[in-house]
């Protein structure tokens, strides 16, 4: 393999400095944590969906295995994974 060339191999040119100077730049915002009520509705979102998920081949009250059972709770699961990227 051949050597590559010591004046080709930055970027930048050695000893650059950033165009704004970092005591001027404005602080950063950091979000306040997440209300308590946010990990509650993850888990319930969760939970209820593999519930119906379940329910829907186990319980004989629901007649036969449908797929709009299937569908609901796989929204509901899916509800409970976008709630878990809001948390923080």
């Amino acid at each position: 393999m051949a050597r590559q060339d010591k004046s080709k191999s930055r970027v930048t040119p050695k000893g650059t400095v950033p165009v704004e100077p970092r005591a001027s730049r404005e602080p950063v915002q950091i979000d306040p944590p997440s209300a308590a009520w946010v990990p509650i509705l993850m888990f319930a979102l969760l939970g209820l969906g593999t519930v119906v998920i379940l329910a829907n081949y186990t319980i004989e009250i629901l007649g036969m295995p449908s797929n709009w059972y299937l569908l609901g709770g796989l929204g509901l699961v899916l509800a409970g994974i976008v709630t878990a990227t809001q948390y923080r």
